[in-house]
């Protein structure tokens, strides 16, 4: 049995996902200020939304790395 031929999808691809969390992480410190100035019941939510909403640009590129292929 031979082995495949390495790929550099998925290195490239993890370079790409720490580029896109950083640029996430970097949007999410603009809206810091603004958001820093609401009740903190309203803080929460925002807070929230903004830790999972990072997860959903992702999803494409975690399985472009896996398969190759950025839909199922």
């Amino acid at each position: 049995m031979t082995d495949p031929k390495p790929s550099l999808r998925k290195p490239f691809g993890v370079l790409l996902l720490i580029l896109l969390i950083a640029l996430y992480a970097l949007a999410a410190v603009a809206v810091a200020e603004p958001v820093t100035r609401l009740p903190a019941l309203v803080q929460l939510p925002v807070w929230v939304a903004l830790g999972i909403a990072w997860v959903f640009p992702a999803r494409p590129l975690v399985r472009w790395i896996e398969t190759g292929r950025f839909r199922k």
